[in-house]
């Protein structure tokens, strides 16, 4: 039998990637209609199980076209109050969230979980003062620490969305711990895990099988790195691929059915984790610079997905030089 040289073999291995990935639908809803003019974000809540909502941004990358509005929260109607998943970009992005959940259902807001410190995780929780906002420690630490540079760089990004952002006196005030509560008719279980950021938190609807994964899961979107730590992330999926999901919502790209195996979200973030770690690690032992690094080539399939032209650079900044000290025989 002919042995595959390496060439062929991560060819070969591109393709079955490729076509892996392209059995996930792009969208399972429409993207949200955004009105600039008005800044509304136009956001739609939709039903995964009964009390199961899910409130999906655009899959792609920060822009005033959007709303930057490209994660997707998420509540839980409970009969004793609603339990709100991340509160989204914006102080308006908050509000627009609490009129949304209101015209929803009638039970009060109870509580928001913050499932990791990324902006787009705790930037609306003006529109949640009055309730408690759950969050880990390191979470919470690492909101107080870089909300301001947050609030500054979005301001940017996004202009007149950020109107009114001030999170300085509503960042979490609650702990968050791992467990099940029984909260109304519903349990809800958290899990801590870290490699996306130091402490991810996972919510899963136990009744319903409904997995919030937050930022440990991609789909169809290059996964973004400024606290990344690969080889713990790695672990976190693994733990992960053992939970029966019936369907899984990344807080980026499309929420899609547990059953997909390789197809769905969590293989798709670990090939993509794996392949990154093997390509920073050869361009270290190579000696490549981070401009010869950025031209070499890449998979058709990462290339393919959301936000690759800016998060793929983003990866290389964030995490090369680690990979650089490495092999100049410094800790990475």
């Amino acid at each position: 039998m002919k042995r595959l040289t390496p060439l062929h073999a991560a060819l070969a291995g591109a393709m079955l990637a490729t076509a892996l990935g392209a059995a996930l639908p792009q969208a399972l809803a429409a993207p949200p209609t955004v009105n600039l003019a008005k800044l509304d974000y136009g956001l739609q809540a939709r039903a995964l199980a009964p009390g199961v909502y899910v409130v999906e941004g655009a899959n792609a990358d920060f822009s005033p076209a959007n709303g930057c509005n490209i994660i997707n929260t998420g509540f839980l109607v409970t009969g004793e109050g609603v339990v709100v998943i991340n509160t989204g970009t914006s102080r308006l992005y908050g509000e627009q969230l609490r009129a949304l959940i209101a015209r929803t259902t009638a039970e009060p807001v109870r509580e928001v979980i913050h499932l990791n410190l990324h902006p787009d995780y705790f930037l609306g929780n003006q529109a949640f003062a009055d309730v408690p906002r759950r969050a880990t420690a390191a979470t919470q630490a690492g909101m107080k620490a870089e909300y301001t540079a947050y609030e500054d760089n979005l301001y940017r990004l996004c202009g007149d969305w950020m109107k009114g952002t001030a999170t300085a006196e509503v960042l979490p005030n609650a702990p968050l711990e791992p467990g099940v509560r029984r909260i109304g008719q519903r349990e809800i279980e958290i899990r801590l895990l870290d490699g996306h950021t130091a402490s991810d938190a996972v919510l899963i609807d136990r009744a319903s099988g409904v997995v919030f994964a937050g930022g440990l899961v991609f789909a169809n979107r290059i996964p973004t790195t400024p606290h990344a730590q690969i080889g713990p992330w790695l672990k976190s999926l693994d733990a992960l691929a053992s939970l029966k999901a019936s369907q899984w919502v990344p807080s980026h790209g499309p929420v899609h059915a547990g059953n997909l195996g390789e197809a769905g979200g969590l293989a798709q973030t670990q090939r993509y984790l794996k392949w990154l770690d093997g390509q920073l690690r050869g361009a270290a032992r190579s000696g490549l610079d981070m401009n010869e690094l950025l031209r070499s080539p890449v998979p058709a399939e990462f290339k393919g997905w959301a936000a690759f032209q800016t998060e793929w650079v983003r990866n290389v900044v964030h995490l090369y030089p680690r990979y650089e000290q490495a092999e100049l025989g410094g800790a990475r």
